[in-house]
Protein backbone atom coordinates (compact mmCIF):
# COMPACT_ATOMS: atom_id res chain seq x y z
CA UNK A 1 0.00 0.00 0.00
CA UNK A 2 1.56 3.16 -1.20
CA UNK A 3 0.30 6.92 0.25
CA UNK A 4 -2.18 8.02 -1.52
CA UNK A 5 -4.05 4.49 -1.59
CA UNK A 6 -3.84 4.81 2.56
CA UNK A 7 -5.49 8.16 2.03
CA UNK A 8 -8.26 6.37 0.31
CA UNK A 9 -8.57 3.76 2.74
CA UNK A 10 -8.68 5.92 5.98
CA UNK A 11 -10.82 8.62 4.08
CA UNK A 12 -13.34 5.96 3.79
CA UNK A 13 -12.69 3.94 7.07
CA UNK A 14 -13.68 7.23 8.85
CA UNK A 15 -16.06 8.34 6.66
CA UNK A 16 -13.79 11.69 6.05
CA UNK A 17 -12.92 13.63 2.67
CA UNK A 18 -9.21 12.45 1.03
CA UNK A 19 -8.32 16.30 2.11
CA UNK A 20 -8.68 15.07 5.78
CA UNK A 21 -7.22 11.96 5.70
CA UNK A 22 -4.34 13.23 3.81
CA UNK A 23 -4.16 16.44 6.41
CA UNK A 24 -4.29 13.92 9.10
CA UNK A 25 -1.72 11.43 7.68
CA UNK A 26 0.75 14.20 7.34
CA UNK A 27 0.39 15.25 10.78
CA UNK A 28 0.55 12.20 12.29
CA UNK A 29 3.93 11.67 9.87
CA UNK A 30 4.94 15.22 11.57
CA UNK A 31 4.86 14.22 15.13
CA UNK A 32 6.40 11.13 14.75
CA UNK A 33 9.59 12.80 12.93
CA UNK A 34 9.45 15.50 15.18
CA UNK A 35 9.27 13.19 18.36
CA UNK A 36 11.79 10.63 17.01
CA UNK A 37 14.32 13.67 16.41
CA UNK A 38 13.97 14.48 19.64
CA UNK A 39 14.74 11.36 20.98
CA UNK A 40 11.53 10.24 22.34
CA UNK A 41 10.06 6.98 21.68
CA UNK A 42 6.48 6.92 20.52
CA UNK A 43 4.71 4.01 22.70
CA UNK A 44 1.45 2.99 20.96
CA UNK A 45 0.39 0.09 23.42
CA UNK A 46 -1.11 -3.53 21.40
CA UNK A 47 0.47 -1.77 18.17
CA UNK A 48 4.25 -0.96 18.60
CA UNK A 49 6.58 1.26 19.50
CA UNK A 50 8.57 3.95 17.41
CA UNK A 51 12.19 4.53 19.13
CA UNK A 52 15.65 6.13 17.79
CA UNK A 53 18.58 3.04 18.03
CA UNK A 54 22.32 4.53 17.86
CA UNK A 55 24.90 2.66 15.33
CA UNK A 56 28.09 2.56 16.68
CA UNK A 57 30.86 3.86 14.43
CA UNK A 58 32.63 0.99 12.41
CA UNK A 59 34.79 -0.44 8.82
CA UNK A 60 32.61 -1.10 5.94
CA UNK A 61 34.69 -2.16 2.70
CA UNK A 62 34.20 -0.94 -0.41
CA UNK A 63 32.48 -4.22 -2.57
CA UNK A 64 34.17 -3.15 -5.71
CA UNK A 65 37.52 -2.52 -4.73
CA UNK A 66 37.73 -4.16 -1.23
CA UNK A 67 38.96 -0.73 0.61
CA UNK A 68 38.23 -0.09 3.92
CA UNK A 69 35.74 2.34 5.03
CA UNK A 70 34.95 4.57 8.15
CA UNK A 71 31.01 4.42 8.67
CA UNK A 72 30.58 7.40 11.06
CA UNK A 73 28.05 6.67 14.27
CA UNK A 74 24.40 7.49 13.39
CA UNK A 75 21.12 7.42 14.95
CA UNK A 76 18.44 5.33 13.06
CA UNK A 77 14.64 5.20 13.26
CA UNK A 78 12.96 1.43 14.28
CA UNK A 79 9.71 0.20 14.95
CA UNK A 80 9.08 -2.51 17.28
CA UNK A 81 5.75 -4.45 16.87
CA UNK A 82 3.52 -5.14 19.59
CA UNK A 83 2.00 -8.09 20.70
CA UNK A 84 -1.57 -7.31 19.41
CA UNK A 85 -0.27 -6.61 15.88
CA UNK A 86 2.14 -9.68 15.86
CA UNK A 87 -1.37 -11.60 16.18
CA UNK A 88 -2.72 -10.10 13.99
CA UNK A 89 -0.07 -10.40 11.40
CA UNK A 90 -0.10 -14.22 12.37
CA UNK A 91 -3.49 -14.63 12.22
CA UNK A 92 -4.14 -15.74 15.60
CA UNK A 93 -7.11 -14.11 17.98
CA UNK A 94 -5.95 -12.12 20.83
Amino acid sequence: MNRKELIDALAEKTGSTKADAERNIAGLLDIISTTLKKGDNIALVGFGTFEVRKRAARVGRNPKTGAELKIKASKVPAFKPGATLKATVNGVKK
